[in-house]
């Protein structure tokens, strides 16, 4: 990290300490609803859990803001989830914010790998685990605080007790990528134009104390191959070394998408792209990635560079059959699922034909193929010209005691600011978060430091607070 967070002599505002004490004393309430909201299984996938946790999920998330002065209801969207919406006006002249998180969460993977129990919220080591913590339970649960150290006593009865307006989504099922939310707000547009700033927290911080907002997103587009060489599995024996094996065709496509160095080797999908802004030290990366020891970082450019700048593509899973339970036969048929990531200025329907056509023209052996694409995910980047980018930047650099708010790029994508964007291109749009890169997102063992909960919600209610005086 070369651009690195400056801690400089702070003297806090007078707004700081004010705020911050309210923060302060709203920090165990917060932490026993992230404890409640945590024990709900929230997964978006009634193959793994019954979709009435989601329901109960969006009950808990309604309940909670409507508790806070925000109407919200649960509204169903396209894919049968329910989004949490709602729409509190702003005081005449005031601008109105859009503040966006997830109530779903990512399935457990492997249980036995979780040190406690996934949907038991438990400290460590200073550090509180549970799937959904960070990702994305922790912003939501920081949205929370951040309106009720704002919220005055009368907030029941006085329309001004927020010095914004506000329009809250809570999504229902982000982690699946069904894009059912980009969906609905296509086909209901008007109350997302009310938004001059959109606050989308489903982003994380550079590193543990480091604010950071982010200002691109890669796209991504998932495509499933599948290879046929036989009517049915052979004797491995008496066919083996003459029968063309499915399974090894598609480790041989599969082993061409990379060079020695790691980099893409796809025709058409261009690798050489740099990355502008704050780095990203190697051997910060070795330890946030958990790489063990003697293992190579790949790809030719600097760590920031291949992380958001550059495509990348990553086999997701593969159609074949176990080692426990192998038989010595040739497989007839085999698959696998490939995830391209897109960066910004990329076309990701380009990259995508680029990947298919190389599939289709490497296959070796005259095996059959065909290849599927799910939906196309844009990639973003943010405008950081505007006001409360500046704002927001400096509230977030107060809330860390004068550490300098940093900008990075994610990895990973939300379709839904593309969406946003099209729909209110006049709203800025800035992407904040609770997790950092110990908190294992998507993981086992997820967690989240209860400091960054707290500095992110006093950060957001200075930015709230400031930006309605401004108006």
């Amino acid at each position: 990290m070369t651009d690195e967070a400056v801690q400089t002599p702070f003297t806090p505002p007078a707004d700081r300490v004010e705020i911050g004490a309210r923060i302060d004393a709203l920090m165990p309430q917060a932490l026993a609803d992230l404890t409640e909201l945590v024990a709900i299984p929230s997964i978006a996938d009634e193959r793994v859990v019954d979709p009435a946790e989601c329901v109960r999920a969006a009950e808990w998330v309604r309940d909670a803001f409507l508790a806070e002065g925000i109407p919200a209801e649960l509204t169903e969207t396209p894919d049968g989830t329910y989004a949490v919406i709602g729409h509190r006006p702003a005081p005449a002249g005031a601008p109105t914010v859009l503040l966006y998180c997830h109530y779903d969460v990512q399935p457990i993977l492997d249980e036995h790998e979780w040190l406690s129990p996934p949907f038991e919220l438990t400290e460590r080591d200073g550090r509180l685990y549970g799937r959904g913590s960070a990702d994305c339970k922790g912003n939501l649960i920081a949205h929370l605080a951040a309106l009720r150290a704002l919220r005055a006593d009368t907030a029941a009865t006085d329309p001004n007790a927020y010095p914004v307006g506000f329009v809250l989504v809570a999504e229902g099922s982000e982690e699946q990528g069904r894009a059912s939310l980009d969906r609905y707000a296509e086909a209901n547009p008007e109350l997302f134009r009310k938004a001059d700033v959109i606050l989308i927290q489903d982003a994380g911080n550079f590193a543990n104390g480091v604010p950071t907002l982010t200002t691109s997103l890669r796209g991504a587009v998932d495509v499933v191959v599948e290879v046929s060489a036989l009517e049915a599995s052979l004797h491995s024996g008496e066919f083996g070394g003459a029968a063309p094996d499915a399974l090894a065709a598609l480790i041989r496509m599969l082993a061409t998408l990379r060079d020695e160095r790691g980099d893409l080797s796809v025709p058409g999908i261009p690798t050489d792209q740099v990355w502008p802004g704050v780095e990203y030290g190697e051997d910060a990366f070795r330890g946030d990635a958990g790489m063990l020891e003697g293992t190579e970082r790949i790809g030719s450019g600097a760590v920031a560079d291949q992380l958001w700048a550059r495509p990348t593509l990553t086999v997701l899973g593969i159609d074949a059959p176990p080692v426990v339970g192998a038989v010595a036969a040739i497989q007839p048929r085999a698959a696998a699922k490939l995830n391209l990531r897109v960066p910004p200025g990329a076309d990701p329907a380009a990259l995508r034909d680029a990947l298919i056509a190389h599939l289709h023209a490497i296959a070796p052996w005259g095996v059959q193929v065909e290849t599927s694409a799910g939906e196309l995910g844009h990639p973003f980047s943010a405008d950081t010209s505007g006001e409360s980018f500046t704002l927001l930047s400096d509230a977030l650099t107060d809330a860390y005691d004068g550490v300098m708010t940093v900008t990075s790029g994610g990895g990973g994508s939300i379709p839904l600011t593309n969406v946003l964007a099209g729909i209110n291109p006049e709203a800025e749009i800035v992407l904040l978060g609770v997790p950092d890169p110990e908190s294992r997102i998507h993981s086992t063992n997820e967690s989240v430091d209860p400091n960054e909960i707290r500095r992110i919600a006093l950060g957001e209610a200075l930015f709230l607070q400031r930006l309605g005086a401004r108006a």
